[in-house]
């Protein structure tokens, strides 16, 4: 099957350029979202690859009432416009609502359903209607063919934009287990895919500022198996100093680090690319 290719910015999203999407899981203070972009883009002029920057203006499905949930979509927008401006990386971000879908589509590039959302079908086609660019993330209790219902969905509106990201499953249980065969099964719709690896590692039912509540061992080993796999992108949520992070803290990956995890995965996905042609 031929392979679409989704244009974000001057970004060719399922061709033969790895890209990266990565910022912190969730929007904090203005100056450290900047201090993040600014690393982001070193990196993305030294390594050659293309970034987008993702960071997440409200995240809806924390455990606990009490824990930050992000600074609402107006504050959230607003600084992600001005990453936008200084730095000028395409942005992504999740919307919960399709109330929230409209100004978010005003600013970002990336319309992200979450994981838990991607089977709602109101703000799935709300989304799609807009003609950006929707990241369906794949559903922890959904078979990988199965997310292709989802696809059906945004397709439905004409909408052709389509990126799918494979984050693990939890077979009902707190440790995420990362199957290569469901980046091949998606990568059936056509779509490019997106590997998540910082997600894999949380261990859900364990607060994320808990060390424990990751297992960031794992970050290098899951990463060659998804690009040996085949993805056409990495999404690696970072944060200047993580055990700091207002959410997974767990499980981002400190920015000091990202350029030494990133090398040996351009090289792989540059063989992995020659071997497929």
């Amino acid at each position: 099957m031929s392979k679409k290719i989704v244009n974000i910015g001057d970004i060719k999203a399922g061709a033969d350029k790895l890209f990266l999407i990565s910022g912190p899981c969730v929007i904090e203070d203005e100056i450290t979202m900047m201090k993040v972009a600014e690393k982001l883009k070193q990196i993305s002029e030294k390594l050659d690859i293309p970034v987008v920057y993702k960071s997440s203006f409200m995240k809806d499905n924390r455990s606990s009432v009490n824990y930050y949930m992000g600074p609402g979509m107006d504050e959230g927008l607003r600084i992600l416009q001005k990453v936008k401006e200084q730095f000028g990386f395409p942005l992504l971000t999740d919307i919960h609502y399709p109330s929230q879908v409209k100004a978010t589509a005003e600013v970002v590039d990336i319309l992200q359903i979450p994981a838990y959302l991607c089977m709602q079908t109101t703000l799935v086609v709300e989304a799609a209607k807009t003609g950006k660019i929707v990241n369906l993330k794949h559903g922890q209790f959904l078979a990988p063919e199965n997310m292709s219902k989802p696809v059906q969905k945004i397709e439905s509106t004409g909408n052709k934009n389509i990126i799918l990201t494979e984050r693990g499953y939890t077979f009902g249980y707190n440790d995420m287990v990362v199957d290569p065969r469901a980046i091949y099964e998606m990568g059936q719709t056509g779509y490019p895919v997106v590997f998540d690896v910082t997600h894999a590692i949380r261990k859900y039912g364990i607060p994320s500022a808990d060390p424990s509540g990751g297992a960031r061992q794992y970050l290098p080993v899951l990463g060659r198996a998804g690009v040996a796999a085949g993805v056409d992108g990495l999404f690696v949520e970072a944060h200047p100093c993580p055990s700091e992070a207002l959410c997974d803290a767990a499980s981002q990956l400190d920015m000091s680090q990202l350029e030494e995890f990133l090398l040996p995965l351009i090289e792989m996905h540059e063989v992995e690319v020659k071997y497929r042609k």
